[in-house]
């Protein structure tokens, strides 16, 4: 049987490392686009990675980048693979509101260059497209739950842009009869979750606390609740939404919502440190003995909150028969243990 061939954007962040790993394992010849900058950023990868000299390298790393439409051609046409995964984007919430058209220009525009050069290619070969899309396209929802029928709306550039994704993947599937899927995942987090990230920013400065630091965690609206899930479960997901006999559109939530002030509480208990809550609103605080380890700052705010969010994986579980773990005090183990390891 001949070997599938995958082109992952994005392979060096959280999701694309633990999804090169997954293809992999299944024995695809997996090709990753990195961004040449002045420091290397392939720590999440370092362990898959293959030297050029290797036998039997399955595993590939190309320089390219979604705002340059010429490199993207040229790769997809160099590599002629089977199946692409765009998860590279500008993925900050709070920086695409002090950067908006930097923004757009990855979140949607990278995508358009891919899906055109898949257009160009379709007579010689059928590719199939994965888009990482987000639940923040619901935004505002007055649902308790969000799924694939909700309506959108957006409050942030990032999900705007993310929402033009969308509808170009929609687009370009229906107008081309392209194989391009959506795949809205809610939030997933892991020990490869980024520094600047609320979940791995918590677990992170509580850690150091429960090992003797005197830093004090500021944070922003520990009040929203997210659905959060494992990055690793969920790009399995991704993964099974190309297997699909025909494109489509999926959701993958654990169906379960903690607020961030809930997933605080839970690291702490996990960490074994004594604490409690006092005031309320913008003031309330978290201590310890009567140290401070949580204090709320309104500079770390969004322009525009989106306070509830909660998916419903109906759809992807009876097609698909895909299991969507949500254990959130496991996940919580595991980037704990991590943090000391």
């Amino acid at each position: 049987m001949k070997k599938k061939i995958a082109l992952i954007t994005g392979i060096t962040g959280q999701d694309g490392s633990y999804l090169a790993e997954l293809l992999l394992s299944k024995n695809y010849e997996v090709h990753g686009l990195i961004r040449k900058s002045s420091s290397i950023n392939t720590k999440r990868i370092d362990h898959i990675y293959q030297g050029p000299f290797e036998k039997d390298k399955k595993l590939f790393l190309h320089y390219s980048d979604l705002s340059d439409g010429s490199s993207i051609n040229k790769l997809i046409h160099l590599i002629m693979p089977d199946e692409i995964y765009n998860l590279a984007a500008q993925s900050h919430v709070a920086v695409s509101f002090d950067m908006p058209e930097y923004t757009l220009d990855i979140n949607a525009n990278g995508l358009v260059r891919v899906l055109e050069t898949i257009r160009s290619i379709k007579k010689i070969k059928k590719i199939k497209l994965y888009q990482a899309s987000s639940s923040e396209l619901f935004g505002y929802s007055k649902k308790s739950f969000q799924n694939e029928l909700t309506p959108f709306y957006p409050k942030s550039p990032y999900a705007t842009s993310k929402l033009a994704a969308y509808w170009f993947v929609k687009n370009y599937r229906e107008s081309y009869d392209i194989f391009a899927s959506n795949g809205i995942l809610f939030n997933h987090e892991s020990p490869r979750r980024g520094d600047t990230f609320v979940t791995k920013k918590i677990v992170k400065a509580l850690c150091n606390i429960s090992k003797g630091s005197s830093e004090c965690l500021i944070l922003g609206n520990i009040y929203a609740k997210r659905d959060w899930g494992h990055a690793k479960n969920y790009v399995e997901g991704m993964w099974k939404i190309l297997q699909h006999k025909k494109p489509d559109d999926f959701v993958i939530a654990s169906g379960k919502q903690y607020s961030v002030k809930q997933f605080i509480n839970k690291v702490l208990n996990q960490l074994g440190i004594s604490f409690y809550w006092k005031g309320k609103g913008f003031n309330e605080k978290c201590y310890s003995n009567d140290k401070i380890l949580i204090k709320i700052d309104k500079r770390y705010f969004r322009p525009n909150e989106v306070d509830s969010l909660k998916g419903k994986s109906d759809k992807i579980k009876k097609i698909l028969k895909f299991h969507v773990e949500d254990n959130i005090d496991n996940l919580i183990k595991d980037m704990i243990r991590h943090e000391f390891s």
